[in-house]
């Protein structure tokens, strides 16, 4: 009789625990980056009788349960936090904790710290590459990754420029004019206006002349058009000319206009500026269509100084440091390791993971290098549990642990009746 209560009282303890996880995996039904855990329970043989039929064997019961880690791959879901991070695929995001233990992690809900670190939930510095003048290499001993909350970047003066225009070809009793204006940096980053003056010729077909011109008060002197407060002063001239297709055939492709601009109210150093009329593939960037002049967009690669405002983790785990310029430089790329059994790591807790004696020696790599999954910026992978699945769980458990104490109350009374016959 006794076999019956230790049999039944191993099926409670064992439903217990399974409870327990179950109760585990639904309290981080929102945690991200979090594995569900499933329960295994193993038999128990207690005894082996023999019988002129043969042997027949009694189980003792079920085993203390145990459990693994699920790591299928979570929904990823766009958080628009600039230092969230996901993972697509295999791999985790490597740490580093105060007492120098190197954590591993599916959560990537990072965010910059008081120092300029990147850093987990729990503090931990997040592991990567750092970049060497805006250029990472991926490879050899991953470090922290940190900007200087204090950092801030230099002005830098523009010397190149670009202007997506079309101007208008139909014809018109007077020429056509038009004017577009672009921004350009000088060298200690105070912004100045060139203004782009296009005039259609009246005696030959397809030409325009072009004026450049900047304020005259920008200039501690100049050549001024007019004398009044919002006069001008040349910087450059010339004459474009079209075929009739619209296309710029003069100047020719590689043959930028060299814009020099001297003396400079604010002190700034002379300003040497190449006007491209052409993109890298060699398609003229203005053109002579039959449409009203319109100046669609204009580039230029100055900016004025700038201070630290944020950090940003990118599509592929490029970590870039924002400027209240408006300017982005790579200052790393995220580390992720590699680990064949990933079921042998230790849960530590906050979501983070420890190798244990089991565990293969983690491979580190870039995004999408390798097996590696690909990181995906501003996101972040959703927990892995499954409500329904969790609640079906707890009903089976439910079940069996009535089951098995009514087979400790059934028992118990098989004694009391036992006893009873002896009695009498």
């Amino acid at each position: 009789m006794f076999p019956a209560f230790s049999t039944a009282l191993s099926a409670l303890t064992a439903d217990t625990a399974a409870i327990d996880v179950t109760g585990n995996n639904l309290a981080n039904l929102d945690t991200s980056g979090f594995k569900a855990s499933q329960v295994n329970f193993y038999d128990v043989m207690a005894q082996s009788l023999g019988t002129a039929a043969g042997g027949s064997e009694i189980g003792g019961g079920v085993l203390p349960i145990s459990t693994f880690t699920n790591y299928t791959q979570g929904s990823v879901v766009g958080t628009g936090v600039s230092t969230d991070a996901a993972i697509q695929g295999n791999g985790f995001f490597v740490l580093q904790n105060a007492d120098n233990q190197t954590l591993y992690t599916r959560d990537g809900a990072f965010k910059m710290n008081s120092d300029g670190y990147l850093v987990d939930a729990s503090g931990n510095y997040v592991q990567g590459w750092l970049a060497d003048n805006g250029t990472v290499t991926a490879s050899g001993p991953t470090s922290a990754i940190q900007v200087p909350t204090n950092s801030s970047m230099a002005a830098s003066a523009t010397t190149t420029m670009s202007m997506n225009v079309n101007l208008d070809a139909t014809s018109s009793s007077s020429a056509n004019t038009y004017s577009a204006p672009i921004e350009v940096y000088d060298s200690l980053g105070n912004a100045q206006t060139l203004t782009v003056t296009f005039t259609e010729s009246t005696t030959t077909p397809n030409s325009w002349s072009y004026a450049v011109t900047i304020p005259s008060s920008a200039l501690t002197s100049g050549s001024s058009s007019s004398s009044s407060a919002s006069s001008t002063s040349s910087v450059a001239t010339g004459t474009l000319t079209f075929n009739s297709d619209g296309q710029l055939t003069s100047p020719a492709a590689g043959s930028p206009i060299a814009l020099k601009i001297t003396g400079l109210a604010d002190g700034a150093a002379t300003m040497n500026v190449n006007w491209n009329l052409y993109n890298s593939s060699g398609t003229a960037q203005i053109t002579q269509y039959s449409e009203a002049s319109a100046e669609n967009s204009t580039t230029q690669n100055g900016y004025a100084a700038g201070t630290l405002t944020g950090m940003t983790v990118g599509d592929g785990g490029t970590v870039s440091a924002s400027y209240s310029n408006g300017q982005d430089v790579t200052v790393a790329q995220l580390a992720l390791a590699n680990i064949s059994n990933p079921d042998t790591l230790t849960q530590v807790g906050n979501n983070d993971l420890a190798v244990s004696t089991s565990t293969a020696a983690p491979v580190l790599g870039a995004s999408g290098t390798g097996s590696l999954g690909k990181i995906e910026g501003s996101s972040l992978e959703s927990s892995t549990v499954d409500m329904a699945t969790e609640f079906t769980n707890l009903l089976a458990y439910q079940s069996s642990y009535q089951a098995a104490s009514k087979v400790i109350s059934t028992a118990n009374q098989l004694m009391q009746d036992t006893i009873g016959l002896i009695q009498t």
